[in-house]
């Protein structure tokens, strides 16, 4: 593995790092401490204890794991993981669904996980999406992060995937963890903004915090605003271990892949989506699965040994950083299917409870230090959060296989064991008895080094994954990243902050940087941040982190919205539905009544929606089929002409009946026709449409409508 150049020892001996207005100090790992002065208070614990070191976890070696005895980092979590009743802490906002996970081929060489080595063999899942910093009643197109947490359940029991839909994450190390959430929730004197990360504290601590920058060039991505939790990857983001029936070790990394392929929304439909209907991702998934339109994820692992781990740029332990897919080709192993909605909410989707140490045999963790952490915390959140240790016997946690302990009593147990004996060993006989061969055996790693709150020097690397994952967007994903920082830091009072946020960005892109700098009205560029290392300049960009250059070039799973008047062509209305039906797509129809409207043929055709309630914005594309006789009746409605102007914002196909081209012109859209807009039927019938509709998007558009400017909404 590549190495810094050693700066501290088991005994930090912290250099001097300055970040504008804060005098900091830096460890050797890159990380920022404030130590405190004459006129400071010293941190302590609960119990008055001072505090030397918030930063960093105890652990054996930099690189090792961390020690039950570290009582800072278990009090801090342990408070941090009670502050709400009886709402998740963060995660709160979340919908979910049962299905299965189908093994493609047997993984024995890897892992001797047993739902993973007979072909075609299906088990039962059940996965909860989410966003993070918002509240349960929050909406679901907030910009944020998105949960992607899968439990399968296993014959040697349950598998708790516990993710994300973005690979990477803020901090280093679980102990800040509370930090960041505290800061990016409500600032607590006004109980402000909700479900959104454009205020001070949150950025304030970023702009301290170095070791965010790759997630921030995630988070200001067009990623934190997914068009459906079915267009949307999944990851376990840590390096996780298979172990196989030699007790040999492979490193792992997760990755769920949507059939459907990647898709999101521009920042300026999202802020209309929440207004229209802010359960949309909710509402999307039930539709999809009560329609027999099962959502559907390809598991796919990266793995690698630890001569690849010693070779790679990065440090495999570091979560805020990936493996580029062009290093290292993600493997196939199975696939995810949703097939049904729980039968109740409160008792399926708000109780089931994650825990990312639950893994069977043949699964096991890395020395990850965020990873450590939360394999700490979960059992302790969910305590309190479900009322006592008998969570389990709840349906949706219990595992589907066997049970067999001695475990007894408690709040609310539903089962005890049965008969005399509730302890082993015992000389009746009785209970069950611990197996070598078939229980969990942990990968017998070697340990060394000092025990200390340290920082791995491999982690110092701040900038250079940053810079390569802004360099392998497209030209429009660009453009949204640089609006989406633009308006989230204009949101920020302290001029400061956004000062020190503009240093951070010159370390990833000058021009990105300066771009911000202009839009907040800097009269001048502040220096770059002081970089515990400097940005790399080679990394090569890496098109799999692109949403647009992975787009799915097809409409399967998409959704046209065709605004119908009273004699509307009924074979041409007929012959597009039926073509987007070919594509599993969906049709919904937008009238000026629910009641529908009477077509060319003297039918009643019926709508989904009326006007005012069906904005654009809630479909993947548009048409317009009018007639010459109606057209003037929806031509000076307000919400015909924003149904319009908003397609052709968002760079959306727009198919018209030439009796349409009245209400394009009073939407403004008349004078600037291009590929995207297309007369229907056409030469080649509605098919040929339909065919475009897979592009999804006409990014070609979008510097003439300045898509790309912020436009001010919660995120």
């Amino acid at each position: 593995m590549a190495k810094i150049p050693a700066t501290a020892s088991a005994d930090p001996k912290f250099v001097t790092a300055t970040i504008h207005d804060q005098k900091l100090t830096r460890g050797a790992g890159g990380e920022l401490h404030q130590p405190a002065d004459g006129d400071t208070p010293v941190m302590t614990t609960a119990q008055g204890g001072p505090v030397a070191d918030d930063q960093n976890s105890l652990r054996v070696g930099p690189r090792g794991p961390l020690v039950v005895d570290d009582f800072h980092f278990r009090e801090k979590m342990f408070h941090f993981d009670h502050e709400r009743i009886p709402e998740r802490v963060v995660h709160a906002r979340g919908y979910g669904a049962h299905g299965y996970f189908e093994t493609y081929e047997s993984c024995a060489k890897y892992t001797r996980a047993d739902f993973l080595q007979r072909p075609g063999e299906k088990t039962p899942a059940f996965v909860r999406f989410s966003t993070v910093a918002g509240n349960k009643g929050s909406a679901d197109l907030a910009r944020d992060v998105r949960g992607f947490a899968v439990k399968i359940y296993t014959k040697e029991g349950n598998w708790d995937l516990v993710g994300n839909n973005i690979p990477v994450f803020f901090i280093q190390d679980a102990i800040k963890f509370p930090d960041l959430i505290h800061a990016a929730k409500q600032e607590p004197d006004r109980a402000f903004p909700q479900a959104q990360t454009a205020h001070d504290n949150f950025w304030d601590f970023i702009s301290l915090t170095p070791e965010s920058m790759n997630m921030i060039m995630w988070i200001m991505s067009d990623r934190t605003i997914p068009r459906s939790l079915r267009f949307m990857e999944g990851f376990g983001v840590h390096t996780f271990r298979f172990i196989n029936d030699k007790d040999e070790s492979t490193f792992v990394k997760f990755h769920w892949k949507p059939k459907l392929g990647l898709q999101s929304v521009a920042w300026n439909e999202a802020v209309k989506i929440n207004g229209a209907d802010p359960d949309f991702h909710r509402r999307d998934l039930w539709n999809a699965i009560q329609s027999g339109n099962f959502p559907e994820w390809e598991l796919q692992v990266q793995l690698f040994d630890e001569v690849f781990a010693d070779s790679f740029d990065f440090d495999v332990l570091d979560p805020t950083k990936i493996i580029p897919e062009e290093i290292l080709k993600p493997v196939p192993i199975g696939r995810l299917v949703l097939d049904r909605m729980p039968d109740n909410f409160f008792a399926e989707t708000e109780q089931v409870a994650f825990m990312t140490q639950n893994v069977p045999p043949g699964i096991d963790f890395s020395n990850d230090p965020l990873l450590q952490g939360r394999n700490f915390s979960y059992l302790d959140t969910q305590l309190k959060r479900l009322g006592g240790p008998n969570f389990t016997h709840l349906p949706i946690n219990a595992p589907k296989c066997p049970m067999h302990n001695f475990q007894q009593d408690g709040h609310m147990a539903m089962r005890n064991p049965v008969g005399r004996t509730n302890y082993q060993p015992n000389s009746h006989g009785e209970g069950p008895r611990e197996s070598p061969t078939r229980g969990y055996r942990h990968f017998a790693s070697e340990e060394q080094g000092t025990k200390a709150r340290l920082r791995p020097e491999s982690f110092a690397d701040h900038y250079s994954q940053a810079r390569q994952f802004y360099i392998s967007q497209t030209g429009p994903e660009q453009r949204h990243i640089a609006s989406a920082l633009t308006f989230e830091l204009s949101k920020v009072e302290a001029l400061v902050i956004r000062e020190r946020m503009v240093a951070h960005l010159l370390n990833i892109d000058e021009t990105l940087a300066t771009t911000v700098a202009q839009k907040l009205g800097f009269k001048t560029i502040p220096k770059p941040a002081d970089a515990a290392m400097p940005t790399r300049q080679d990394l090569d960009p890496s098109p799999a982190l692109s949403i647009v250059e992975r787009g799915p070039e097809r409409f399967e799973g998409r959704k046209l919205g065709i605004l119908v008047t009273d004699g509307v062509d009924a074979k041409l209305l007929e012959g597009l539905t039926d073509a987007i039906t070919a594509e599993k797509g969906v049709v919904e129809l937008i009238a000026s009544k629910v009641g529908g409207v009477t077509a060319s043929d003297g039918m009643l055709v019926e709508a989904q929606h009326m006007i005012d309630g069906g904005p654009s914005v809630l479909f993947d594309a548009v048409a317009l089929l009018t007639s010459a006789a109606a057209i003037e009746d929806i031509v000076n409605e307000a919400a015909a002409r924003d149904f319009v102007a908003d397609a052709f914002q968002h760079c959306k196909f727009i198919g018209y009946d030439p009796s349409a081209l009245p209400l394009l012109a009073k939407a403004g859209v008349a004078d600037a026709l291009d590929e995207g807009i297309l007369a229907l039927p056409g030469q080649e019938g509605p098919s040929a449409f339909v065919a475009e509709l897979g592009k999804l998007r006409v990014w070609s558009r979008e510097p003439s409508v300045k898509l790309g400017k912020a436009s001010p909404s919660a995120t």
